[in-house]
């Protein structure tokens, strides 16, 4: 997933989420290695931005009509 957005892993976050403002990331997040970001959403699936796609061409989160209708052919 992180290929498909050139490897910006804070695209893949739940900015919106409470746990993301529980833990401050907005503030905390320049303090955190690409490693601890990985383990962050490994552990905690609320800080996954949703929707979530992944197939053998790339992926998507987040909602965007337009992008979704384009990943999938429609």
């Amino acid at each position: 997933m992180l290929k498909s957005y050139d490897g910006n892993i804070r695209k893949l976050l739940n900015s919106s989420g409470a746990d993301y403002k529980k833990l401050k990331l907005k503030d905390n997040l320049p303090k955190l290695s690409e490693a601890q970001l990985i383990d962050m959403l490994n552990t905690n699936g609320n800080l996954v931005k949703r929707p979530f796609v992944i197939n053998k061409s790339g992926g998507l989160v987040g909602f965007n009509e337009k992008e979704w209708a384009d990943f999938f052919g429609l």
